[in-house]
């Protein structure tokens, strides 16, 4: 993955496209105060690099869906495997290679029971090099999917409500009776690997119009089925240490604690879990002096917090939206 030197266009284009993954280069353009070409260019140019990708997320809450936060603990030759093998899977979000390669976490969401007892008491479970499992709900997200990471921010408030202006926006009562069809399923599969894909090839995989496509999507987002979230390379920010956080956090502070963590920079992530570690987070600093300070100063400011687990991550096999091939 190349990573190139970012301007204030390329930072500015990546804040608008968290606000609104689908507005058009025109809008993007009117905001960015350049041509649309400069847009178009821009945005071809770190997509191919791989450092922006603009995915399609189901919101699983929406549909029913169950959302869990999995850690494994595995012998040192099969880590990358069963990563990668995690990774694959179509009900799984950002894997992570963690501490010294031994150990793995990930995003899930299953449809039914079934499909978690399938996972967790099936495949992983049966893996004889998978050495401890342990698996929690998720609750509440403070920061993440469509609370966007803040690290992006960049544009002024007029700019960003000018973004949102643009948006389809929620409908109460649209998910009022909601399901999936063959043709949804193909259509969100699609915009996981590109949530900017045009009506035309979202027609071409589902077998629709364009208009019936395109009407479709705006229903799944009205109902908030689905939303729009930004890929993004850290490092291409300049933020070189990333690390997992478990946290404990009494149940009465839970809530407050949560949310003064999502208003630091440094927080990509943050949600409210079952288990004894209640409160999770994905944190990305510039360097471990950074993160150290973060550590000792931010969490350290937050009295709540009775214990702590940072591991470290080694390596991203997969992010928010689909595998893509290599």
């Amino acid at each position: 993955m190349e990573i190139i030197d970012l301007d204030e266009v390329d930072r500015g284009l990546m804040h608008a496209l968290q606000v609104d993954g689908r507005a058009s280069f025109s809008r993007l353009a009117e905001v960015l105060e350049v041509s649309d070409q400069r847009v178009a260019r821009r945005y071809r140019r770190l997509r191919s690099t791989g450092m922006l990708r603009v995915v399609g997320m189901v919101d699983g809450r929406r549909l029913g869906y169950e959302s869990w936060g999995i850690r494994l603990r595995c012998t040192p030759d099969a880590a990358v495997a069963i990563a990668e093998a995690l990774a694959r899977r179509s009900d799984t979000f950002w894997v992570h290679l963690l501490s010294g390669g031994t150990e793995i976490s990930c995003g899930t969401s299953q449809r039914t029971a079934q499909e978690r007892e399938s996972l967790l008491l099936g495949k992983l479970a049966r893996t004889n090099r998978v050495l401890s499992v342990s698996a929690h709900r998720t609750l509440h997200t403070f920061v993440g999917g469509r609370v966007g990471w803040p690290g992006l921010a960049v544009l002024s408030p007029g700019q960003v409500a000018f973004l949102e202006e643009g948006r389809i926006p929620r409908r109460p009562g649209a998910d009022d009776g909601l399901a999936l069809s063959a043709g949804d399923e193909a259509m969100l599969e699609a915009l996981s690997l590109d949530g900017r894909v045009g009506y035309a090839d979202l027609a071409a995989v589902t077998g629709w119009s364009e208009s019936t496509a395109k009407r479709r999507m705006e229903q799944l987002c009205a109902a908030g089925a689905l939303f729009f979230d930004t890929d993004v390379l850290p490092a291409a920010l300049g933020y070189q240490a990333e690390a997992q956080l478990w946290m404990s956090v009494p149940p009465a502070e839970l809530d407050a604690t949560g949310r003064a963590l999502a208003e630091h920079v440094e927080v990509a992530f943050a949600a409210a879990t079952t288990g004894p570690a209640n409160l999770n987070a994905s944190i990305v600093c510039r360097d471990d002096a950074a993160l150290y300070r973060f550590l000792t100063d931010k969490l350290g400011s937050l009295p709540a917090i009775r214990g702590i687990e940072t591991a470290p991550v080694v390596k991203t096999v997969k992010r928010a939206g689909a595998l893509l091939p290599l």
